[in-house]
């Protein structure tokens, strides 16, 4: 809803210099969600759990819990944008219980747009094998459909644990057909698998400098907002790496193929002389709540650099290979794991792929292409 209103707000902007009056605002977001509990740790890893902050683009709000835990009365609290009504009411009690959502609409200050959440809380399950079966289109935040994939949960629902810059994409390219975007399915290794390929964004990504977009697929979740409000500081803000994970990684496998489309261009598409494009496989354990406890979250700008990393696994070199290649990497760790904390879920796994290394500074050759299949991260078989 925040995308449509702003740009509809940029195009009223061109044709009129004034407003007689304040219009009623006419976003219907839900921007937090939190609950209170005496003990968050009865229900929660971590106190930072009843705090989930909602992207922009999001439809479903989960509240992550450990195994059964007493949900059977829980009053979620919304921040929701200036003006919007929600319904049921913020705060009000409801059962959660057995994986149970519950739909709340968000109602417009001016009465106009409205928006549906499902609000649910779940024990949820690390995975540490990804083949990419499990694909499937959703509406973009601007207009058109889009690729998204997820794992499967042991019961067979969705786990959305992984993103793409898709939906940045969506917002310069939205006429563009599915199958023409960054991240894309394709035949893989085995069964299907998911090609990146470095694309052009057009006029619109040009005028911000981000000319071009790197096919990418990763543990985690992206945000639109800053992608398309902050330039190319808030598009490295819009990739938030990894997801909870309470096994020691030990080993990352998987299989590859990669094209580079050659010279490397800048976000202005100009040619930077003496480069040639090259991919970019690895993944990373860190901790996810900093000294004083906060929850914390890699991002574009850190994601192999934070001292809160504490182990990463890289394939040294990601060129041309026309076959099918598999990789076999080590993680190398940089401090020794805490039992406790890997237990209590305390460090988050990101696993990242691109298809231009310097993507995320949109730096890259149009036309690099990888290929990724049968990935796997193999842990240590006990956390004790």
């Amino acid at each position: 809803m925040k995308i449509q209103h702003l740009l509809l707000c940029a195009a009223v902007c061109s044709l009129t210099s004034c407003f007689k009056e304040e219009p009623l605002n006419a976003e219907c977001d839900i921007e937090q969600a939190y609950v209170h509990t005496d003990d968050p740790t009865d229900i929660f890893f971590a106190a930072s759990d009843t705090l989930v902050n909602v992207l922009s683009d999001a439809t479903e709000v989960v509240f992550e819990i450990k195994e059964g835990a007493d949900v059977s009365a829980m009053a979620p609290v919304f921040n929701i944008t200036e003006g919007a009504t929600v319904e049921p009411a913020s705060g009000s009690t409801h059962d959660f219980s057995n994986g149970k959502a519950v739909a709340y609409t968000v109602t417009s200050q001016d009465g106009r747009w409205k928006k549906t959440y499902n609000v649910s809380f779940k024990a949820v399950y690390p995975v540490s094998e990804y083949d990419f079966e499990n694909y499937y289109l959703v509406k973009g935040p601007n207009r058109g459909e889009i690729y998204e994939w997820s794992d499967l949960a042991a019961d067979g629902s969705p786990l959305n644990n992984w993103a793409t810059g898709n939906p940045g994409f969506n917002i310069s390219m939205g006429s563009a057909a599915p199958d023409e975007y960054p991240t894309t399915p394709v035949e893989g290794h085995s069964g299907m698998g998911v090609k990146l390929e470095t694309k052009d964004t057009g006029i619109f990504g040009f005028s911000m400098s981000m000319g071009i977009a790197a096919g990418n697929l990763f543990i985690g979740e992206f945000d639109v907002q800053p992608a398309i409000s902050g330039g190319q500081a808030g598009a490295m803000k819009a990739t938030l790496f990894g997801r909870p994970f309470d096994r020691q990684p030990l080993l990352f496998t998987g299989w590859y193929k990669y094209k580079s489309g050659g010279v490397c261009v800048d976000g202005r598409k100009q040619e930077i002389p003496g480069t040639y494009d090259q991919g970019d496989i690895y993944a990373v354990l860190y901790r996810n709540h900093d000294d004083e406890g906060n929850a914390f979250v890699l991002h574009g700008d850190d994601v192999l650099t934070s001292p809160q990393i504490v182990a990463i696994a890289r394939v040294p070199e990601v060129t041309d290979v026309d076959e099918w290649t598999e990789f076999n990497v080590n993680f190398e760790y940089s401090e020794e794991i805490d039992r406790r904390l890997l237990a209590d879920r305390g460090y988050n796994l990101a696993v990242v792929f691109t298809s231009s290394i310097e993507g995320a500074s949109f730096k890259g050759a149009i036309g690099s292409t990888l290929h990724i299949d049968e990935v796997k991260v193999i842990c240590a078989e006990t956390t004790e």
